[in-house]
């Protein structure tokens, strides 16, 4: 396909409440929207590395700089028969994975389209329906955290992800479990320890959780061996693996039992669909994770949550979680309890809504060959 036309949105999207974790409290969720056009027809793609460089070294303001001026050059007017196309194009531009995965999530959103198939059938998807978990930052008290928990368990939610950080840690796991002795639990510690505090991860393989997500450095591969030697409770990476390389080497380490693919982290489909391919080559496991995107990233992530080596719940939430409004149109919504179906529609389904997307922007252009 050729790339004709590009348009990069920038958009702040009030959440309904505060979503608190070891990176800091957030109270709206900043994202760089893609369309590409090629003929009659587009794709949206979404990357969503939030308004600070708290996550992750990226952050929007910088994305979108560099998807307007750098990026979209080196795209626009180009032919791009594959995702695998396109990552070369951009691969003098060191790391900025987010700025990349918008353009990619987009191609291949258009590539579906214009294969007439949906996304997660192109990508080889087993089902059309995913299981989902549920999600909690950190709350004002744990008895508020614990009646949460409770309502979601009697929604139908087979697994319960908790936000952990210091001050919001082992009491807190304690009395969960306490209260739900057969709930499938895990902690994301995004990023927020050190080997120093060894102990607490080891008093942590009394509460029977089914992973600890990314207890140490969010660059860091070498440490997570050592940790993962040293304790018996599977340590799942997420901001560590930014690309198939990195996956390739925690996997050579042992520096992990699980990976979160993050399609907005990793670069994009093209290199979640290899992360996959060689986490299941080497045994781990994976599943999919989020950025709270609208639901054009969201549906992203769910095409990828129905790939073979996806066996946990992943993280995907209807609209109304996070938002009174979505930009994306139709927004997402359950199939069945705890479940979400891919849409039989071609390309993702999803587009953002023209009065949305203008209420919510911050920033914009439009580009053409």
């Amino acid at each position: 396909m050729r790339i004709e036309s590009i348009d990069i949105v920038r958009v702040s999207m009030p959440l309904v409440y505060p979503f608190k974790t070891a990176c800091g409290d957030e109270y709206t969720n900043e994202s760089v929207l893609v369309r590409l056009a090629s003929g009659d027809d587009y794709g949206w793609g979404e990357a969503a590395s939030g308004k600070d460089p708290s996550y992750s070294p990226e952050y929007s303001a910088g994305q979108y700089m560099l998807s307007r001026d750098l990026i979209t050059p080196m795209l626009l007017g180009k032919e791009m028969v594959s995702g695998k196309d396109l990552r070369s194009a951009l691969s003098n531009i060191k790391g900025n994975p987010f700025a990349k995965a918008a353009f990619d999530t987009a191609w291949w959103d258009l590539h579906a389209k214009q294969k007439g198939e949906p996304l997660w059938r192109i990508l080889g998807g087993r089902s059309p329906v995913v299981d989902a978990g549920a999600d909690f930052g950190i709350m004002d008290t744990v008895d508020e955290l614990i009646e949460t928990i409770r309502t979601a368990r009697e929604a139908g939610y087979k697994r319960i992800k908790l936000k952990f950080r210091p001050g919001w840690d082992i009491t807190m796991v304690r009395e969960v479990r306490g209260s739900f002795p057969d709930m499938t639990f895990h902690i994301d510690c995004n990023s927020a320890y050190t080997l120093d505090d060894i102990e607490m991860f080891t008093e942590l393989d009394r509460y029977r959780l089914a992973m600890i997500e990314q207890p140490l450095s969010h660059d860091d591969l070498i440490d997570h061996a050592v940790l993962q030697e040293r304790i018996e409770t599977p340590i799942c990476l997420d901001e560590s693996i930014t690309s198939p390389d990195k996956a390739r080497k925690a996997a050579q380490i042992g520096a992990c039992r699980w990976i979160n693919i993050k399609p907005g982290r990793v670069g994009g489909i093209t290199n979640a669909l290899e992360i996959h391919d060689i986490c299941q080559e080497a045994g781990i496991t994976c599943w999919i994770g989020g950025m709270l995107e609208s639901a054009v990233g969201a549906a992203h992530c769910l095409a990828l949550a129905t790939l073979p080596n996806i066996r946990y719940p992943s993280d995907i939430f209807p609209s109304e979680r996070f938002y009174e409004r979505d930009i994306g149109v139709p927004p997402m919504r359950h199939s069945a309890p705890s479940q979400f179906t891919a849409p039989d529609v071609p390309g993702i389904g999803v587009e953002p809504d023209d009065e949305a997307l203008e209420m919510f922007a911050l920033e914009r252009v439009s580009m053409e060959e």
